[in-house]
């Protein structure tokens, strides 16, 4: 498992700046070394081991973007994108570090007092501290206005109470934060942000790790709170009732990570299949010979190649603060759509073979239909689009 050779050799856009490239080589050389031997093992006990964390960590892949005081490494978004992409690349998607990275990460550092970015953004730069955000619940998806989860201000401790779903890193976390409401009659103005250390509160539980179509190594959970206290010093922002507001403001990145994921598992998927047809014959032929093979993949680079152009724009807008939500929304839903597109055909000129799970286009072809779902459905970034004409 290690990244095509033809990945390697595209052009870098303009915000691939020498360290980005040194990242994101040695995100790779790390990954082919120490995560892919072990990938299998992961996806079958559907988790990653704490062990590959904190090399990760010990290996500058942990919070990236977050300033060298704190632990970082003190790049920007571009530092993250490379490890997004290294990590599509090679082929390891399931490793939920991306999540932790570029959504957990920057709440505290945008948003976190002082003390709480000295207290948790080292923990989590060096592994010790793994990230989840706990969103979604079993009757709010999208519809971050309708979550439940409640948390009642009891002394200087808040109390909360709820269940959250599909939470990414959900059986790993020790870092989980949630949002919940800390006023109801407020509605999106009483959403609140609280942040849980699960090794230091009791009434957290885990539910089981739910069983996936795909991104098997990557958990996923149930997670109940039953009077779970945590210090109301535990809230971002300094004050109740900016939680949907934070949400909002930070929904551009996920999206565009979500994007960067797409893009990259596009490129891998036809540099694999490029391989694969150049080796394979039928009817006494290579099957890249055969003209319908050549229009189909010349269709699929045309528009990888428009989709990394429109991707590279968006990074290149982001780092300069520019990126809107309409834009972020086009991004995740059009990447998405594209990178299902891609891997469907190309798992298609595999034939049988591209059937079994022994090719990694059968996996990529399982992981990547979740894209369209998570971070907000398709039809809610076509929804949010609307809004902007």
């Amino acid at each position: 498992m290690s990244a095509p050779a033809e990945i390697l050799a595209l052009p870098k856009p303009a915000w691939v700046t020498e360290d980005v490239a040194m990242l994101y080589d040695m995100a790779v050389r790390f990954l082919e070394a120490e995560i892919a031997p072990k990938y299998e093992e992961f996806e079958k006990a559907e988790i990653f081991d704490r062990e590959s964390w904190l090399k990760a960590g010990a290996n500058g892949l942990l919070c990236a973007s977050m300033p060298e005081k704190y632990g970082g490494s003190g790049g920007t978004f571009a530092h993250e994108s490379a490890i997004i992409e290294a990590i599509s690349h090679v082929g390891t998607d399931g490793f939920g570090i991306a999540l932790h990275n570029s959504i957990v990460a920057p709440y505290i550092l945008h948003y976190g007092s002082e003390d709480q970015k000295k207290r948790w953004l080292p923990r989590m730069a060096c592994g010790e501290l793994i990230g989840a955000i706990a969103m979604t619940e079993p009757g709010a998806g999208s519809d971050l206005q309708a979550v439940k989860t409640s948390a009642r201000k009891d002394g200087n401790h808040y109390a909360l109470n709820g269940s959250k779903t599909f939470i990414t890193n959900g059986q790993l976390a020790n870092l989980i934060i949630v949002v919940a409401k800390t006023d109801a009659s407020r509605g999106a103005k009483g959403t609140s942000l609280i942040v849980v250390e699960t090794d230091e509160v009791e009434g957290f539980e885990r539910g089981r790790n739910l069983d996936k179509i795909g991104l098997k190594s990557n958990d996923t959970s149930e997670l109940f709170f039953n009077d779970v206290r945590v210090p109301t010093s535990n809230l971002l922002g300094g004050e109740e009732g900016q939680g949907f507001v934070q949400l909002m403001q930070q929904l551009p990145q996920e999206r565009l990570q979500i994007g960067a994921t797409a893009i990259a598992m596009a490129e891998r998927a036809l540099a694999l299949t490029i391989d694969y047809v150049r080796e394979r014959s039928a009817f006494g032929q290579k099957i890249i010979d055969f003209q319908a093979t050549q229009f189909k993949l010349a269709e699929l680079k045309t528009e990888i190649t428009i989709g990394r152009v429109f991707y590279n724009d968006c990074v290149a807008r982001h780092l300069n603060g520019g990126l809107d939500p309409s834009t972020a929304s086009m991004a995740k839903y059009w990447l998405s759509d594209l990178q299902g597109k891609v891997v469907d055909q190309c798992l298609q000129l595999f034939g049988g073979y591209g059937y079994m799970n022994e090719y990694p286009i059968a996996r990529m072809y399982r992981d990547a239909r979740v894209q369209r779902i998570y971070g907000g459905t398709n039809e809610i970034m076509k929804l949010l689009i609307a809004r902007s004409l």
